[in-house]
């Protein structure tokens, strides 16, 4: 259903959001963000269907408008993709604060909550987090040394990390990662010692890969369910 043929033009499709949502997105996500994954962005987060890409599309922000004039706002809303889902032959499951969002006041997002299911249009754009750093997240289900997994926040601009390598900082050797589920990147036996991260971005359109090399490595002592600020941005 999604059309990605042009990098800046609006494609024509359908949103829904997550009916049982209070105002954030799921904590559940099939991205592996956890509770991250229904606050970032101020919660304007989405699930997706075919732009979740496997678990590429994980962290990617999309610009998404709704189209009827008498509701909705010319600029719509900015949301981040945390969960894999659709409804109803939509692109887009946004929290119910996403959706919220489109309108252009607060009773014009009740008479769009009221139809539940709307035609929008949306186009990918840079994510932006002011003040912040690429993040790695160790998973709960890590054991040091035996199994490291982790996500990866605040991933600013609109390229796509495809590929993930862990390096031991002392002789360079490096280990591919596996893309377990998500935004999830896993290994067994990972290297000793203090861990650099090695990321691919790439950007189809332009057809360019680039290697970045965080500033801070993972240190070897590290724990389950602790956060590592990179040092670095990406803001293309």
């Amino acid at each position: 259903m999604a059309d990605t043929s042009c990098t800046d033009c609006f494609i024509h499709s359908r949103a829904a959001y997550y009916p049982n949502s209070e105002e954030h997105g799921t904590d559940v996500g099939a991205c592996g963000f956890g509770s991250f994954g229904a606050t970032v962005n101020g919660g304007d987060v989405s699930a997706a269907s075919s732009l979740y890409r496997n678990g590429v599309g994980c962290g990617a922000c999309y610009q998404v408008r709704c189209t009827n004039s008498a509701y909705c706002s010319d600029n719509g809303v900015t949301a981040v993709i945390t969960d894999q889902g659709s409804s109803d032959n939509t692109d887009f499951i946004l929290s119910k604060h996403a959706f919220s969002r489109m309108a252009q006041t607060t009773d014009a997002a009740a008479s769009l909550l009221a139809l539940g299911v709307v035609d929008i249009e949306y186009r990918r754009v840079a994510c932006s987090y002011p003040n912040k750093n690429i993040t790695f997240k160790i998973d709960d289900s890590s054991n040091n040394p035996y199994y490291l997994a982790f996500v990866i926040w605040y991933q600013q601009g609109r390229r796509d990390i495809t590929a993930v390598q862990l390096c031991e900082t002392q002789n360079f050797v490096c280990k591919l990662l596996d893309r377990s589920n998500g935004a999830v990147w896993t290994t067994t036996s990972p290297p000793s010692g203090p861990l650099s991260v090695r990321m691919l971005f790439s950007d189809e359109e332009e057809e360019e890969e680039t290697w970045v090399v965080p500033v801070n490595n993972i240190p070897g002592d590290w724990k389950a369910g602790e956060t590592y600020d990179s040092g670095v941005q990406m803001n293309q």
